[in-house]
């Protein structure tokens, strides 16, 4: 008898303890009760009536990542690719989230083949490849709407790869490369123009610069033929003031010493003299000169006497 009581305490307990529930943060308990839905427990503890209620769904509040395969999809000018989305999706309502769908991952997975086939198609090819953050948007918004009866709220949609058939990618790749050889023809030649240009201007300023040298050294030697031609003439006005002083200082001291007519004249005799230089073949002199010549003899014989 002891022993039935203690295993039906334990079976109490068990039951007891079972009937606990703690949700952790950022989850949440749907539950039921004699199979309809009877509330949804959030953070926290939780009692639940034994054999008449039941946890239908644990759902998670947090934001889920899912990353669907690449989907073929044509686009407006009938080519076929194939594109890879991630959607970022959040639940909001665990009631809806438990009743509203069956399998909710794989219906947002065919709702976003399906949302993207209907974009693309409208879109041509080059358009697909530009246009990520257009498509990105319309596909948020449209996988939004559908999924808010579910309680599911799309935070966010990727396309991770935009995968072209081969044909196209070799296509494209000589495009490019076909583009980087047109930029690099049309810088090269950008760059020849520039040198071209600097080369000139560099002529150009050199060529000015010469100029001016030579305009300031022409000015110099102007200034410096000036100064010399200044200086030239100064020191021949100098010359001549000292000559003509020298002249008046000697006719002011002939003045003075009172000499006569016949040494004046055998002055100038010296200087026609001197004027001769024994290089004139004839001289011709002034009567006057020639009596002060007799004069001069008359003088010597008298100093022998």
């Amino acid at each position: 008898m002891p022993v039935l009581v203690a295993l039906l305490i334990l079976v109490i307990l068990i039951i007891f303890a079972s009937c606990i529930k703690i949700v952790p943060q950022a989850s949440a308990l749907v539950m039921e009760r004699l199979g309809g839905y009877n509330g949804t427990w959030g953070v926290g503890i939780h009692f639940k009536a034994p054999f008449i209620d039941r946890v239908a769904k644990k759902v998670t509040l947090k934001e889920q990542v899912v990353d669907f395969a690449p989907q073929p999809v044509i686009t407006k000018d009938n080519v076929t690719m194939r594109i890879d989305t991630v959607v970022f999706f959040q639940i909001t309502d665990p009631k809806l989230f438990a009743y509203g769908v069956e399998n909710p991952i794989m219906a947002i997975e065919n709702l976003t083949a399906t949302t993207l086939r209907n974009i693309i198609g409208d879109l041509e090819l080059d358009q697909t490849l530009t246009s990520r953050e257009t498509i990105n948007t319309t596909m948020r918004a449209s996988l939004d709407v559908a999924t808010d009866p579910w309680g599911i709220k799309v935070n966010r949609v990727e396309l991770k790869n935009i995968i072209p058939p081969a044909a196209i990618q070799d296509a494209m790749e000589k495009q490019m490369k076909a583009e980087r050889e047109r930029r690099e023809s049309i810088l090269k030649a950008e760059g020849e123009k520039k040198s071209t240009i600097l080369v000139a201007e560099g002529k150009k300023e050199s060529a000015i610069l010469d100029a001016e040298a030579e305009k300031q050294a022409a000015i110099l030697r102007a200034e410096a033929e000036k100064e010399k031609m200044i200086k030239e003439a100064e020191g021949q006005a100098e010359a001549i003031l000292k000559v003509q002083k020298a002249n008046a200082d000697g006719l002011r001291f002939l003045k003075e010493v009172g000499v006569d007519q016949a040494v004046l004249q055998l002055k100038g005799l010296e200087a026609f003299a001197k004027a001769a230089d024994g290089k004139a073949t004839k001289l011709i002199i002034p009567s006057d000169i020639q009596s002060l010549a007799g004069l001069a003899a008359s003088a010597k014989e008298l100093v022998k006497d």
